[in-house]
C-alpha cells in the first residue's frame, strides 16, 4: 500500500446491505453543496494528505534519470520509497550502493519519516476523514464511520453486505464532508467480477447524485487472483 498510515480494523456483519441503506436517513446534495460554499476555507473540512509523487526527489537532487529507474521498478511515490528495504532497492539496475543512500535520505526527509511526538501525531490525526457507510447503526460502530488513511477489512459468509458497502463507499467518498463523505473519488479493485455499475446509479440516486457523474469518480480494475 502507499499510505503511510495503516490501522486495520475487521468487522463481522451480521446484517443485509438493504436493510442497513434503509436505516440512514435521506440527505439533500444541493441544499449540501450550498451550505458548503457559504462555509470559510478553514471550515470546509479536513484536509486529506496527499501522496507525494516520487518526481519531487528532484527537489533533494535526485537526478530525473535515477527517478525513472525507480518508476520502472514499479516505485512511483516518495512514501513507496521509504517501504522498500535498501537491499531490494539495490537490486535495481542503475542504482549503485551511494546513489540508493541518497534516495532514502532524500525520501525520508521529504516525508518526514520516523519519530514523531504525541502532539505531533495529534496534528496528523487531524487529517483523518471518516466516510459514512450509509447506515447510521454501522457508522456509530466504526466511531462515526470508515477511516481513511488506514485499511479497514470486512469480512463476513456469501451474502452478508460486504460488495454493497464496497459499492456504497465509492459513492459516499463522493460527498461532501458535511454529508459525511470524503469529497474525493474512488478506486475499486475487483477480484470477483462483482462490481455493478447499475448499483452504482442506485446509490447514487439515494444521495441525489448523477448515476453518470458518480461512475465517472471511480476507477476500477480487474484483478485476477
Amino acid at each position: 500500500s502507499l499510505l503511510s498510515t495503516h490501522t486495520h480494523q475487521a468487522m463481522q456483519m451480521q446484517h443485509a446491505p438493504e436493510e442497513a441503506a434503509a436505516t440512514a436517513p435521506a440527505v439533500d446534495l444541493a441544499n449540501a453543496t450550498a451550505a458548503a460554499t457559504e462555509q470559510k476555507p478553514d471550515d470546509a473540512g479536513p484536509q486529506v494528505a496527499e501522496l507525494m509523487e516520487i518526481d519531487r526527489l528532484t527537489e533533494a537532487g535526485i537526478p530525473a534519470a535515477d527517478i525513472t529507474k525507480l518508476k520502472t521498478a514499479g516505485i512511483f511515490t516518495v512514501p513507496g520509497v521509504n517501504m522498500v528495504c535498501k537491499k531490494d532497492l539495490c537490486e535495481i539496475k542503475g542504482l549503485s550502493d551511494a546513489k540508493v543512500d541518497k534516495i532514502i535520505d532524500a525520501a525520508r526527509k521529504l516525508s518526514a519519516a520516523g519519530f514523531v511526538n504525541g502532539l505531533g501525531f495529534m496534528a496528523q490525526r487531524k487529517k483523518v476523514v471518516r466516510i459514512t457507510s450509509g447506515c447510521a447503526a454501522l457508522d456509530q460502530l466504526l466511531g462515526g464511520g470508515f477511516e481513511s488513511m488506514s485499511i479497514t477489512e470486512a469480512f463476513g459468509e456469501f451474502r452478508t453486505g460486504k460488495t454493497q458497502i464496497a459499492h456504497t463507499l465509492c459513492v459516499t467518498c463522493q460527498l461532501p464532508f458535511q454529508m459525511g463523505g470524503g469529497n474525493g473519488k474512488a478506486i475499486y479493485v475487483d477480484t470477483e467480477a462483482t462490481f455493478r455499475p447499475e448499483r452504482i446509479r442506485s446509490i447514487a440516486e439515494r444521495y441525489g447524485i448523477d448515476g453518470d457523474a458518480a461512475l465517472e469518480n471511480i476507477l476500477i480494475a480487474r484483478a485476477h487472483t
